[in-house]
This record gives structure tokens, sequence and C-alpha cells, in this order.
């Protein structure tokens, strides 16, 4: 499996409730003019007819007909002539006056019943309703007219009640907002009740253990790197402190283009750029060490955690500067350890290997050498590569994520950075045998010969005192399934010289398993 290195190359504020628009209110009832000093109508009332049937409920028909504007209770009475006023025209020729007024009309109501059918009609309104005669009768008669609509009664009934519930729902909907107000207004004794946004959100305190804590606190440490060749060509890359003398940990794709007389600088998040130079590099590892001229003494390294603990489905925090955009924070969790992966920079045969931690934080091309963190900040690698979905693995193009990045393991980074820093030069673990790097899911199979002509396994060395053979097949190192070349190779390359692993491979048909303790071989040459 191969995958393409990805280094990059060159509102308003919340207002009231609405307001309902009010539904049209009947027209208001014209007052009739009040007699001064508030007296009594000056014509007397008309006297019962001894004839006249009474309803089921005592009252007199035309009680429940209120056609009179309302007139307060305690009010002036109407006379005659307003009532007339307000649309009670006569229809036929005027009778006689009336007799003097019944002291017994109108007759008392049964208890609980009120003398008109609106109960909120004032008293004295029925009464003008005889004040002018109708259907030819005098204007002492009240009986013989005929029906007319009622005149509209103002605030009351279906109309009030719509109201009503109106402003019920402003109020229940303005309680909030009302609130809201209140506290966001407190000092203002305007009457504006426009709803006013808070100026702050309050005071935020992120817990180390966020994204944005440990954001927060491994970005300060952190740089993007510039680097240029001597004919002006380079791209973007990340790094981040390693130590406090100014030593930045990256890959080496990233300042490949500054080896050899080439132009390097590094950026802090704080806008703070120094130059740099390259300590080491380790093409086969895609790891360097550079260092910053003119260091600044309160640098803070990242604390260096445990890849070997890590396990599937943790979370991960990338920061790098993917296209270019510095200081960029991504997430995701551990999707797969132990994953073979081999990458180039395209800029030579040679393909770096590696046994990388998978993650699907989004990383681009720019996030290369950039720290992969765990959820409580500690380096667990150094995103490298990524799957292109372009070209496939092992592609060159400038794609970006589709959730499949690849991480250096921080344990093995942190020992080739070492080496390093303490002799500028690689030193990596080997078996002393070619393998195949062809595409194959069978194992990793020790050549017949390299392709100088030298011999595939190296005389004296581990795998020769071993007893291993050309055609053997390796299928496991320790516990870990070997199916190619390229997985052996990441595998070994986990591990440092001396340390002794556990081979099984299969000749003729036959599984066998032999301990070889591993050599060593500095320098990428």
């Amino acid at each position: 499996m191969s995958t393409e290195n990805e280094g990059a190359a060159v509102p308003p504020a919340p207002s009231a409730p609405p307001v309902p628009v009010d539904a049209p209110a009947a027209p208001a009832p014209q007052q009739p003019p009040a007699p001064e000093g508030g007296a009594a109508p000056t014509t007397p009332l008309p006297p019962v007819p001894s004839d006249t049937p009474a309803s089921s409920n005592g009252t007199q028909p035309y009680a429940a007909e209120p056609h009179a504007p309302e007139v307060p209770a305690n009010g002036p009475q109407p006379t005659p002539a307003a009532a007339a006023s307000h649309g009670a025209q006569p229809t036929g020729p005027t009778g006689p006056q009336g007799s003097a007024p019944d002291a017994s009309w109108p007759p008392p109501p049964p208890p609980g019943t009120p003398p008109y059918a609106d109960a909120g009609a004032p008293a004295g309104a029925g009464a003008g309703m005889g004040a002018a005669g109708m259907g030819g009768a005098g204007a002492g008669s009240g009986w013989g007219a005929t029906y007319q609509q009622p005149a509209p009664k103002s605030g009351r009934g279906r109309g009030g009640l719509l109201a009503a519930v109106l402003i019920a729902a402003l109020v229940a909907g303005g309680l909030g907002g009302g609130l809201g107000y209140t506290l966001a207004r407190n000092d203002d004794n305007t009457s504006s009740t426009t709803v006013s946004a808070s100026d702050s959100g309050g005071s935020l305190k992120r817990d180390p253990g966020t994204v944005a804590g440990v954001a927060s606190t491994a970005l300060p440490s952190t740089v993007t790197i510039q680097a240029e060749s001597s004919a002006g060509e380079g791209g973007t890359g990340t790094g981040f402190v390693f130590d406090r003398e100014g030593h930045i940990l990256t890959n080496n794709h990233v300042v490949a283009d500054a080896v050899d007389g080439g132009k390097l600088t590094a950026t802090f998040p704080s806008g703070k750029k120094y130059d740099a130079e390259v300590v080491g590099h380790a093409q086969g590892y895609d790891v360097a060490v550079i260092k910053l001229k003119g260091a600044p003494p309160n640098l803070k390294p990242l604390t260096l955690g445990n890849s070997d603990k890590v396990a599937v489905g943790d979370s991960t925090i990338a920061i790098g500067a993917p296209f270019g955009l510095s200081n960029t924070v991504t997430t995701g969790i551990i999707s797969a350890k132990n994953r073979p992966v081999a990458s180039s920079d395209g800029t030579s045969s040679n393909a770096s290997y590696m046994s990388a931690l998978q993650t699907d934080a989004s990383i681009n091309p720019g996030n290369s050498g950039g720290p992969l963190l765990d959820a409580q900040g500690n380096v667990i690698g150094i995103n490298s590569a990524i799957q292109s979905a372009a070209n496939g693995l092992g592609g060159t193009s400038q794609s970006g994520s589709i959730g499949l990045g690849f991480a250096i393991p921080v344990n093995q980074a942190k020992y080739v950075a070492q080496q390093l820093i303490k002799t500028g030069k690689p030193v990596y673990a080997k078996i002393g045998a070619s393998v195949s790097t062809g595409d194959t899911t069978d194992g990793a199979k020790i050549i017949d010969q390299n392709t100088g002509g030298s011999d595939a396994i190296e005389a004296g060395g581990p795998a020769d005192k071993a007893g291993l053979k050309p055609g053997d097949v390796i299928t496991k190192l320790d516990d870990t399934v070997i199916d190619s070349g390229p997985t052996l190779i990441g595998e070994i390359w986990t591990h440092q010289p001396g340390d002794k692993v556990t081979i099984t491979y299969e000749r003729g048909g036959q599984t066998h398993t032999v301990d070889v303790t591993l050599g060593s071989r500095t320098g990428d040459s």
C-alpha cells in the first residue's frame, strides 16, 4: 500500500412579539345629547297595554332587542328625539301623546334575569325604544313595530372575544421578550419595546481536555514552514517545537527542497518568523529536524505521548497549514493502527515506509509535519501522508482529504529525531535481507538477487545468521501479519537496532519460526 505525501506546493437584535392587526371595530354609537344637570328624560314613558303578553321568562318581548345606542348606566338618559335620531324612524302617522307613566312599569325581572337581554346594555336603553311610535301606532305605543337589524355593539360579542384572544396571545408571547428586555435593559427608562441582545455571552472557561483547550495550548508551539530551493521552488508544511533549544520536528519531504543551499523559514501563530536550517533528515522514515536561528528562550515543547498505547477509536486533533492556511485545527479518531504505507516526495526513486496511524481527521497538503494529538494534547504522531482519490495510492497530485490520513507514530519519530540531533544521520534497523516491494498479499518474499547483482541476503547479517534463504516468504513479525515487502520494512523500522524479534516464514509449504536480532544501517544510501 502506498500513498502520496501531502506536503503542499507552493444578526440584528430580537424585536418584541409582533402586534396583530386589530379587527375593524364596530362604529361607536353617537351619544345622545344629555340634558343639563343629569336630569331624567322629559318625555313620560307610555302606559303598558293591559293585554300585552309576557314572554316565558317574564320580560317583555322587545326587551331582548336593544336597538338604541348604549348609554352609560350612570349617565344622562336620552330624550325621545335623541332616540329617533339614532334610526328609530316612525312608519306611520304619529298618534297622540300617551298618558302619564305607570309607576309599575317596567315590571321587575325575575331573580337573576337582567332587565334587558344584553347584559352589557345600560339601564334605560330599553326605555328609549318606545320613545318613537312604530307601525302606525302612536308615540305611546310600543307594538306593531317592524323588526330592525340591531345596531352593532361596540366591544362586545365575537369582536370582543377576538380582541381578548389577541391580547392574551400578545401577553403570553411578550412575557419572555419582556423579561429578556427587562434583564438586558434594566436601566432603560424609555418607552421602546425593542428587545436588545446582550452585549456579551459571558466568560467562557474551556477545560484543558476540550478541543478548544487542547488547541489553545498546542497552537503556540506549532510553526508553518516555508521551504525554497536554490532554484526558487518549494512549498509549505508544518512542524512543532521538539525542545527548548529551538529544534523543530517535521517531515523530510517538507524541507527536502531546502536541504542543498535552499531557504527555510518557520512562522509561529503570533506572526513571529525565524530563519531555520536543516539539522538532519531521514528519507526512509520521512522525518526531519530543523533548528531556529536566534530561537527565543521561552519555547514550550509539545508533550510527547505513547503511540504504542493508542487504541482504535481514540480521539485525534490535527494541526497544520492545509493549502497554506496556517494554524488550522481539525478533529477525528484513530481509524486503524499499523497501517503499512509507502510514500514518496516525488524527487527520487527512494520511498518512505511507515507502519502508520490512520486517522479520519482532515489532513491536506500543507498539514505534513504537523502534530497529531490525542484528547489530552499529547503528540501521538506526525501527519505525513494521505490517500489520493484522484490517482489512488502513490500519486503526487495536490488532492484533498477523503478521510484517509496517515501519521508516523511518535515513538518512532522521537527515536529518529534524537539520532538526527545527535549525529545528523538516521539509523535504521534491518534484518540484512532484500525483499520484493511489488503488490502482493501473500507475504514478503526474499528475492534471489539484488538489482545490482549483489546477494539478496547479506553475508553475516541477521537473516543469514537466522538461516533465512532466498525464496523464503515472511508472513509474520512477532504478532504482526506481514502481507508484503513494504509492510515488513515499515514494521522493522518501528524497532531499534539490537531489538530481538520473532519471524514466521514459509519454505517449501512448511511454516517455520526463528528469532532474529536486528542489525543497523546508518544514513539513507
